[in-house]
């Protein structure tokens, strides 16, 4: 099992909408994830603008990726450095830590992910 940004085992992070680029609810890598869909979070409506504004549009659903598109307070496996773009830009979404991969902080600072976290077990 991998291991979250604690030292603990990868928890899921979100199945509805499925999330991963794995699609199995977990930020978990691998060949081929050139994005590194590392850090879990639940958006909020500024990121969701925010990221829109930078060519990739969440919110609008893919229907042919069986993708809804996201809506605030989803959660949602987030390339890190779209988190790392996002927290430069003061519009970084809150973390769960438990869910986010270890391999997350080989771009980002844990203390950064931690100022974002989101209470445990939420």
């Amino acid at each position: 099992m991998p291991t979250n940004v604690l030292g603990q085992n990868l928890q899921c992070c979100c199945t509805q909408p499925m999330t991963g680029f794995y699609r199995d609810g977990y930020c978990r890598t691998g060949a081929g994830d050139v994005g590194l869909h590392t850090v879990c979070v639940q958006v909020t409506e500024e990121f969701l603008l925010f990221s829109r504004s930078r060519g990739n549009d969440l919110m609008a659903p893919a229907p042919q990726w069986d993708f809804p598109g996201l809506q605030p307070g989803d959660r949602w496996c987030l390339c890190v450095t779209r988190w790392k773009e996002a927290f430069d830009a003061g519009v970084a979404p809150k973390v769960c830590l438990e869910a986010t991969h270890s391999s997350a902080i080989e771009w980002v600072n844990l203390e950064d992910l931690k100022a974002h976290a989101l209470p445990m077990g939420e």
